[in-house]
């Protein structure tokens, strides 16, 4: 090897020591213990991972891999005995132990030229080390039910999607329903919503009005539009506030068709982007007014649940399903028209499960992707249409007056923009 590669793969395992040894360091100037000292600081986790890097070139020299565990084995236990010192002092945790194990493991992978491994294994221990309270408070807004739901995501994710046949079954129309493929769109809906209440549950929902309308619509953009629209008697002064989080959560609900198309038809994204981000845009103009139009305070929280359970999920499941057969047997045997009459249809239940059918559609050659691009935005405005109808039933007179120029805006926008391509 030559010598400037062997200084480099040395000289990445000391900064990212240094660095981690660092974080630790300052952990106890900015804790509630600032007499005391961390049990590795910065001199130590660079001599931890230079150690690693150092074991795995003597037992690369040597040709000899035992020599590698013989180095590492003593340094391991010289770190169990720290342990079982501050643990006997009634310290218990030991993160700062495992971190210095993970470092040696880290300078070991610089010297095999794992650069790009070991420089992420750095990076992601110096965050998690960094982020100590925000991840204690954000495990305290966890509760039971959410670890359960948590549970349940993993297991359509990994243990049932891989069991599924990758084939579909029976002549046209049912030459579409292939579960493999309906149960990934399943997948990936609930964990497009599962991000949302994620982040709420990191965040908070009450934090400004323009966060409080995206949070909620990434978790469920018609629970937005509902509890605002009913929250909006108490207070006629909150009027433009709620109409902007409403506006807001709209405008994330096209983002989200747009990520769901990406994400199983890439050349379908190029036609149906510009309608969708036309709506959008309309969306995020009447927002940018509300937002600078003087209002009487916040937008306040947004009650949003888990969105994943399994009796949901697997609803959802059937619903596109079917929505997948129904619109390729519209399309085979009533041409566009029977196209577009589902997809309005669809839409007023669910938008993403007819965008998702469509796209499926569209991927597999059996649809134009012009005509899959306005059945899209047909879905979406029909959904759109349902929802303001749900302000316009259940919301303040107040809110009803605010909200109804951005509502026709988004509405007018989408559909025209659609057809005129």
């Amino acid at each position: 090897m030559e010598q400037h590669t062997l200084f480099y793969r040395f000289g990445v395992a000391l900064v990212i020591g240094i660095l981690v040894g660092l974080q630790r360091e300052h952990s106890y100037d900015v804790s509630d213990k600032p007499d005391q000292k961390t049990a590795a600081g910065v001199r130590t986790f660079a001599l931890l991972s230079l150690t690693g890097c150092t074991a795995a070139y003597l037992a690369h020299l040597l040709a000899f891999p035992w020599v590698y565990i013989g180095i590492i084995l003593p340094v391991g236990g010289l770190i169990a005995i720290s342990y079982f010192t501050t643990a006997w002092r009634g310290e218990m945790g030991m993160t700062t132990e495992v971190a210095a194990l993970l470092i040696i493991l880290v300078g070991s992978l610089c010297f095999w030229d794992e650069m790009e491994l070991a420089v992420a294994l750095g990076v992601i221990t110096m965050a998690l080390l960094s982020l100590k309270f925000e991840l204690h408070r954000f495990a305290e807004r966890i509760t039971r039910e959410d670890v359960l739901a948590t549970l349940k995501f993993a297991i359509i994710t990994a243990v049932i999607l891989p069991v599924l046949p990758n084939h579909s079954f029976g002549p046209p129309p049912f030459d579409v329903l292939n579960p493999y493929k309906i149960w990934l769109m399943v997948v990936l809906i609930s964990g497009i919503s599962f991000l949302g209440y994620v982040m709420i549950k990191i965040v908070g929902s009450q934090r400004g009005i323009g966060l409080t309308g995206i949070l909620g619509g990434l978790a469920s953009s018609t629970a937005t539009t509902l509890s605002f629209a009913q929250r909006s008697h108490s207070d006629g002064r909150l009027a433009k506030p709620f109409a902007l989080a409403i506006t807001l959560a709209w405008t994330v609900m096209f983002v989200r068709i747009l990520v769901e198309v990406g994400a199983v038809y890439r050349p379908l994204l190029s036609v149906v982007w510009i309608p969708i981000a036309a709506a959008a845009g309309a969306g995020l103009a009447y927002g940018a007014y509300l937002y600078f139009a003087p209002h009487g305070g916040e937008a306040g929280e947004v009650n949003v649940s888990n969105p994943f359970e399994l009796g949901p999920a697997i609803t959802f499941g059937l619903i596109y399903g079917v929505i997948l057969l129904a619109s390729r047997a519209a399309e085979l045997y009533f041409g566009s028209t029977g196209l577009y009459l589902s997809s309005i249809l669809s839409g007023l239940a669910d938008v993403d499960a007819i965008t998702l059918s469509v796209t499926e559609l569209s991927s597999n050659g059996t649809l134009d992707m012009h005509t899959a691009s306005r059945a899209i935005v047909l879905a979406a405005m029909s959904n759109t249409a349902v929802k303001g109808g749900i302000v316009l039933t259940s919301g303040s007179p107040t809110l009803r007056r605010v909200f109804l120029p951005g509502f026709a805006l988004i509405l007018i926008v989408g559909v025209t923009v659609a057809f005129l391509l």
